[in-house]
């Protein structure tokens, strides 16, 4: 099997021929129209960043060129496609994949059960040679283990990450699923076209780093690629050129040399993003402590933590940070009882019990999680229902009274005017909040969680990364009304976050999570390298 890793190309010999056109595509779903008229080529081992902010059909575009069955479905699209020189109108992901077109998913597609070394070369599996499968055909052969564990390393290799082939998938940490998928498409023997979108929205800064040059080593090697990210520094750094939509229309196509992150930001939202405000100073000579920790451990595959001892000022922004796999994420899904959890935790002079989901929430913390569609939502529900159900259930909101309040029933009416205030102001773009979840972008289902948080109000907010997968304009909207929310109402805000900058810019104190434990407290001032030092395991003062 020929790997597009052992070919040999370099940069300079390829001679940059055409390889994806895309003419005059437009797609509509019922009366909603998401692209219009998309015209744009890419060469081979040329890697071009797709920008926009959420809905704007970045997404819906790269499911017309992977050949998703949603399209199909809903009556196909209009406009041609043509790869490598033919006109190509794929019917299902597998004609994309068996022309040459991997996709790495903003939501994962790993069987969890199952090794990296299986997901990654799963259903085209190493076969050993024998004699009866000579005489009887391929159906009683067996698999050859080892041969598709040296596959999967020299695929990880490439990578330039630390990955044991033998580790199955809910035992990995979240940046670990990200590099096995891509492992999976770069170890196809025939792709030409890889679409990766959002690679980096839960990786740290050095693990991002480690798959940008990746990407450079795949394009001198002849593979062409499609990068999503709302992070527009990664952008500059690794695209040769970048196309921007909005409300699906491509604004413009642009040389990365000649551009900057101002003018793409314009084109993508029609209006610029303010400089970052200062934070406001927020100092107590004894400030209340409304949750403590005391040697907190939490049983999360891949987010182990081990010995947390931290405590929590009522109505501050307290962040969590550090590297993917340390521990940070372990700490909010161990204190709400979604993975088994031990040690001490006190909540306003109150030890309560851990391991069981109902207690926090009655006493008034919320959660939302980093799993959006597997903790945060019902998919075939309304907007709406989605917004309101932690509400109507854990603090009998949204019900009226019937036959002089021997019964309740929902008010249906108010859940609509509640869902339709959180669409105004957390911009989610969506027909009405009729509209089922499932529907939406990843970036406006996100806003779909928050907005369940900010309905119910708590005391205590556990949100673990808010911005994941949302773009620059969205960010701001979100953190925006994360701090509005903390300022006005009192809320405590835990905030998790793979983003030391977004970190920096919301939080009042910063606790980094490393090997299971606090390795320090920082101020959202303090030096970038006093940060580095406690990610890679220079331990500073455990301040509380």
């Amino acid at each position: 099997m020929v790997k597009i890793f052992d070919r040999g190309i370099k940069g300079s010999d390829i001679m940059q021929k055409e390889l994806l056109r895309m003419s005059g595509v437009s797609k509509s779903f019922g009366e909603n129209t998401v692209l219009k008229d998309i015209n744009f080529t890419i060469k081979e081992g040329e890697i071009v960043g797709l920008v926009g902010e959420n809905g704007a059909g970045k997404s819906t575009l790269m499911k017309i060129i992977f050949g998703m069955s949603l399209i199909e479905e809903t009556g196909g699209y209009n406009g041609e496609m043509i790869f490598q020189g033919k006109k190509v109108h794929f019917k299902s992901s597998f004609d994309a994949l068996n022309a040459g077109i991997g996709m790495v998913h903003q939501e994962f597609s790993l069987i969890p059960g199952f090794k990296a070394s299986e997901n990654i070369v799963l259903n085209r599996e190493s076969l050993k040679k024998s004699f009866v499968k000579e005489i009887f055909g391929e159906r009683i052969s067996k698999i050859d283990f080892e041969k598709d564990r040296e596959r999967a390393k020299v695929a990880i290799s490439h990578l330039g990450v630390d990955l044991n082939v033998d580790t199955k998938v809910n035992e990995m940490p979240v940046a670990h699923m990200q590099f096995t998928e891509i492992a999976r498409e770069i170890e196809r023997e025939n792709v030409r076209l890889l679409v990766l979108d959002e690679p980096t929205a839960v990786l740290t800064e050095k693990e991002a780093e480690i798959l940008l040059k990746t990407m450079k080593r795949l394009a001198s090697e002849g593979i062409a690629i499609i990068f999503i990210t709302h992070r527009l520094n990664e952008i500059m750094d690794v695209s040769d050129r970048i196309i921007v939509l909005r409300d699906g229309i491509m604004m413009s196509e642009l040389e990365t040399s000649e551009t900057n992150v101002d003018e793409i930001t314009k084109l993508m939202i029609g209006r610029e993003i303010g400089e970052k405000t200062k934070k406001e100073e927020k100092k107590e000579s004894n400030p209340e402590i409304i949750l403590e920790m005391k040697k907190l451990w939490v049983d999360m595959p891949g987010e182990k933590a081990k010995n947390i001892n931290l405590k929590v000022q009522k109505g501050e922004i307290i962040g969590l940070g550090g590297m993917a796999g340390q521990g940070k994420v372990g700490i909010a899904n161990g204190v709400m009882g979604l993975y088994p959890a031990g040690g001490e935790v006190i909540y306003k002079n109150e030890k309560i019990n851990l391991n069981n989901p109902k207690i926090p929430l009655e006493k008034g913390m919320y959660f939302v999680s980093e799993d959006r569609k597997e903790v945060g939502l019902i998919l075939e529900e309304k907007i709406s229902m989605n917004i309101a159900y932690p509400s109507i259930y854990i603090k009998n909101k949204f019900l009226k009274e019937r036959y002089f309040g021997l019964l309740k029933s929902i008010d249906e009416k108010e859940i609509d005017k509640n869902s339709q205030h959180y669409i105004e102001k957390l911009e989610i773009k969506c027909m009405s909040g009729s509209q089922r979840v499932g529907e939406l972008s990843g970036g406006n289902q996100q806003k779909v969680c928050l907005a369940k948080a900010f309905t119910i109000n708590p005391d205590i907010l556990f949100i673990s990364e808010p911005t994941r997968g949302i773009d620059i304009g969205a960010k701001k909207i979100v953190l925006e009304t994360l701090k509005e929310y903390n300022r006005n109402s009192g809320m405590t805000i835990i905030l998790t976050s793979s983003e030391l900058e977004e970190l920096r810019s919301v939080c009042d104190r910063i606790a980094i999570v490393t090997e299971g434990e606090i390795a320090g407290i920082l101020s959202p001032e303090d030096d970038l390298l006093e940060f580095g030092k406690l990610m890679t395991g220079v331990k500073g003062d455990k301040n509380e």
